[in-house]
């Protein structure tokens, strides 16, 4: 009868945990930033100059930029974000401020392309090297994209970059409590690119 109760508790409990973290979205959308980047774009006229943009996934692009690269106008924003993950083998969860999401954007000839990577993380219980990838808030990829449009409009447009630490920014505005960052277990820090120093 004891063991009956204590399973039903762990199932409850089970269950709680798995509700409470659908919350905070641990599994990668790439069509919430391709929809959000749309919404921003051509709703919201965030880049009104004219030009066609698109956005795209490399999942292995650096932030490495060759001479002949440069040449051809490519440009690298490394941004750092607040995301969730969940370990694809035990299922573990765990937030992360140092999140790092790496776009790859030029504009030519009025076509403007960005290229965009998440790095994962490697789950601290099972440290299979395996990486997980991130997931976001809506909130969090609009935040994202919209640095990312002012890094567009200063390097492509010769626009002046809006500073936008007057609103304190969306993501520094709630705060969120996660272990210390761990570079042993982060794919951008193993890769000499991590943002953990900044702020």
């Amino acid at each position: 009868m004891e063991t009956s109760s204590s399973s039903k508790k762990l199932f409850r409990s089970r269950l709680i945990l798995s509700t409470s973290t659908m919350s905070r979205s641990t599994e990668w959308i790439p069509s919430l930033w391709l929809d959000t980047f749309s919404e921003l774009l051509y709703d919201d006229n965030e880049l009104d100059y004219g030009d066609q943009w698109t956005l795209n996934f490399n999942y292995s692009q650096t932030d490495v930029v060759t001479k002949e690269e440069r040449k051809k106008g490519w440009k690298i924003y490394a941004h750092c974000a607040r995301g969730n993950f969940r370990c694809d083998s035990c299922y573990r969860t765990w937030p992360s401020a140092r999140v790092v999401v790496l776009f790859r954007y030029r504009l030519q000839r009025g076509r403007g392309t960005v290229i965009m990577r998440p790095f994962g993380q490697s789950c601290r219980h099972c440290q299979d090297d395996e990486f997980d990838l991130p997931g976001f808030s809506k909130k969090e990829v609009e935040h994202a994209l919209l640095r990312l449009f002012g890094k567009i409009r200063k390097n492509c447009y010769n626009e002046e970059e809006e500073d936008d630490d007057d609103d304190g920014s969306s993501t520094c505005s709630t705060k969120v409590w996660t272990k210390p960052h761990e570079a042993g277990l982060c794919e951008a820090c193993i890769l000499g690119i991590c943002c953990q120093d900044e702020q």
